[in-house]
């Protein structure tokens, strides 16, 4: 196994926070000032609420304080969202499907990874720890049409738990790849098969869940984003049948729809795991 130094929670949440905004805020243009006022105000009630109905002690008031100052600090508000709360709004923005059930996208996402055609393998270092996996799947619109060219992303752990660009000593696209389907959607993805892992626990996730007495294993899973012209992105992470956190996933992300049926191969196992895309509203 590559010898690797495991990240602080501190420089992994810098690097999810730092991607965040370059890749994907822009802040709250295009919200009307009475949708930010309908929701901040629920949100407020719903704490308050919360308040009075446990008669919450300033004791208790300036640990929260303290608590979320350390979750800025620790650039882990990227991880403490993508943990608790956007599996919520996952279930409500793609409710309206006919397609593939999708989950959360998770704070490891990176654009771009390179392209390796309808078929091939994942960059990854020689002897990358980890069973081989064979991923054989084809892209459909709910229309029934094949979708040639679609975009099928892939990026997950390694045998360590760990993340390219998110952690040190890893090659920068180990374990990402993009791929695009052929001319019948199909598509044929050679990679290992990822391990169970610990969110960082170091910073201020990590004492939340210590003083919560939580767990903070997510099972094993491969993360996607399959997109095609005229379509919906999915996003979506894969699991594998028997991981002991399938049913107390920390970021509460398990479906059913999305659990894998790996095979024995003669390298291996072997899945098969197709996409239903729904087209663009």
């Amino acid at each position: 196994m590559t010898a690797t130094h495991s990240p602080t929670a501190a420089a992994s949440g810098a690097n999810a926070t730092e991607r965040f905004k370059s890749d994907k805020f822009a802040g709250v243009a295009g919200t009307s000032k009475e949708r930010v006022s309908l929701l901040a105000r629920e949100v407020l009630e719903a704490v308050h609420a919360t308040i009075r109905k446990h008669k919450v002690t300033y004791e208790e008031y300036n640990a929260l304080k303290s608590w979320l100052i350390s979750v800025g600090e620790d650039g882990e508000w990227p991880l403490f969202l993508d943990v608790w709360v956007e599996h919520v709004v996952e279930d409500v923005a793609t409710e309206h499907r006919k397609g593939n059930k999708g989950t959360i996208e998770g704070p490891y996402y990176v654009p771009d990874a390179p392209e390796q055609g309808a078929r091939g393998s994942v960059p990854s270092r020689e002897n990358e720890p980890g069973t081989p996996l064979t991923w054989t799947g084809q892209v459909t619109s709910t229309t029934g049409a094949a979708l040639a060219g679609a975009k099928v992303e892939l990026w997950h752990a390694d045998a360590d738990g760990l993340y390219s660009q998110f952690a040190p000593d890893i090659p920068e696209w180990n374990l990402r790849g993009t791929f695009t389907t052929d001319d019948e959607g199909r598509f044929e993805i050679r990679t290992v098969r990822p391990a169970p892992y610990q969110i960082p626990t170091d910073g201020a996730c990590g004492k939340l869940i210590a003083a919560a007495g939580w767990h903070a294993w997510r099972p094993a899973h491969l993360h996607v984003k399959v997109s095609a012209p005229g379509h919906e992105l999915l996003t979506a992470q894969l699991y594998f049948p028997g991981d002991e956190h399938n049913d107390d996933d920390i970021a509460s992300a398990v479906k059913p729809e999305l659990l894998l049926d790996p095979r024995p191969a003669d390298n291996g196992e072997t899945i098969e795991y197709d996409f239903v895309l729904d087209p663009a509203l």
